[in-house]
């Protein structure tokens, strides 16, 4: 058998030969069932005849009808994967293909050791170091939950940055309500003083009354006057407990 083929005059003859061609088929199949896996369901249609997965010591794979020699020159993989492929969830029928897959490898493996002559001990160090190789089934279950571990992860990522997005323009969107709400109740509040004082005369000058100039009521008379017409700023203002009109202070000032 040659590197690639299922027929050629590859023929390994000594235990580590053996191991080699051994490995060379394991990971061709692996490919299939793990890297290569959406090229590999595609070539397994349901509609087709029986196929089988083969692996090469090349570490290739191929799909194909089963030998038509009879008897064939090696064991045969699993017949008629594919009639299976859409029985079952896709994982499961992955593993099913795995154990088969294993399974020929170890037949293929002993009919070399069984042609060669591979005595007791040879066949039990051959046993040894396949055993201390994962199976296909195993590497192809590890495969599948890391799959299955990085598709949920991705999805649960993609949920949390919609939500903190929905959450962020939420926030933003109080925000600006709150801006505007505020800016609305400020502008009634000035129109609410502008309706109420927009008929106050000074009391000094005479003039109407202004939401964009400074006002003082005095605490007295309770008249309004300009800040600028009795001499009072805004920040003296602060400073004065009771405030008293000119007039005021005068009439308080002329009493006996």
């Amino acid at each position: 058998m040659d590197g690639g083929g299922r027929g050629g005059v590859y023929n390994p003859r000594t235990v580590e030969e053996v191991y080699r061609d051994y490995q060379g088929r394991r990971n061709g199949l692996i490919k299939a069932l793990t890297t290569d896996v959406e090229r590999f369901y595609r070539q397994c249609d349901p509609e087709k005849e029986n196929l089988c997965l083969y692996g090469f010591p090349s570490e290739q794979w191929e799909v194909n009808l089963p030998a038509e020699e009879v008897p064939p020159e090696l064991p045969e993989p699993a017949l008629g994967i594919n009639f299976a492929r859409d029985g079952m969830p896709e994982n499961d029928w992955l593993s099913l293909v795995a154990v088969h897959s294993d399974a020929w490898l170890l037949s293929v493996a002993y009919y070399f050791g069984a042609r060669f002559g591979f005595d007791k001990s040879d066949r039990k160090r051959l046993f040894n170091m396949i055993n201390d190789l994962p199976t296909v089934f195993e590497v192809v279950a590890v495969y599948a939950k890391k799959q299955t571990t990085e598709k949920s992860s991705i999805s649960n990522h993609s949920s949390n940055k919609s939500k903190s997005n929905t959450k962020g323009r939420g926030s933003e969107s109080q925000m600006k309500y709150a801006k505007m709400q505020g800016k609305e109740d400020e502008d009634e509040m000035e129109d609410e003083d502008e309706d109420e004082h927009g008929d106050t005369l000074c009391g000094a000058c005479g003039e109407n009354y202004a939401s964009d100039e400074f006002w003082i009521c005095c605490d007295i008379c309770e008249r309004w006057f300009h800040g600028k017409c009795v001499k009072i700023t805004p920040a003296r203002a602060e400073h004065i407990k009771q405030y008293k009109c000119p007039s005021c202070s005068s009439n308080k000032r002329a009493r006996p």
